[in-house]
């Protein structure tokens, strides 16, 4: 990450990731544009969790730069509004109760040991093959995972066998800015 974002930013993004919601649901007829900002414009990894009413509705993301970062957060809002296969599309009477969640993403690293995962500041990619899972450094804590859990469980969202984080598949971490509603 070049650098965290202040509150001034994560309150754009946060606005430009509703924003961007609510016209995909028809609440808003006119874009919001972001405003211009040499960090906002940075490529960079960013996911975007939706919840209503405490529960996960939604997360979808960039785990590498692909885009400026306004752009990013404006396109996975919408996407895991939408296209997160776990849920029904978002409804446009949700929108009253939805909290958005931004992370901001460091670029991964591989490990060389599984010990270096760091439970709560790490999120982890672990990949073998064509398989390949994420999961945000705040999942762990929502749930009081240890570390072995918790590569169990990355195991489990690249499709493979829970135990192959023992078994040579790469893990790669990173960090997140997180900031909400």
């Amino acid at each position: 990450m070049s650098e965290d974002l202040d509150v001034r930013r994560q309150r754009t993004l946060l606005e430009l990731a509703r924003s961007a919601i609510r016209r995909h649901l028809g609440a808003e007829k006119t874009r919001t544009a972001a405003p211009a900002d040499p960090v906002l414009d940075e490529l960079r990894g960013a996911f975007v969790t939706l919840e209503v009413d405490g529960q996960l509705r939604g997360c979808i993301g960039y785990p590498l730069p692909y885009k400026p970062l306004a752009q990013t957060i404006q396109a996975v809002a919408v996407s895991a509004a939408s296209q997160d296969y776990r849920f029904e599309p978002l409804r446009l009477e949700e929108l009253d109760r939805l909290k958005i969640e931004i992370s901001i993403l460091s670029l991964p690293r591989p490990v060389r040991s599984p010990e270096e995962v760091e439970v709560g500041r790490h999120g982890i990619i672990i990949s073998k093959g064509p398989h390949k899972g994420l999961l945000l450094p705040q999942v762990p804590g929502e749930y009081g995972w240890d570390r072995e859990t918790y590569l169990r469980h990355g195991c489990l969202k690249a499709g493979l066998g829970e135990n192959e984080w023992k078994k040579g598949a790469k893990i790669e971490v990173f960090t997140a800015q997180v900031f909400s509603e």
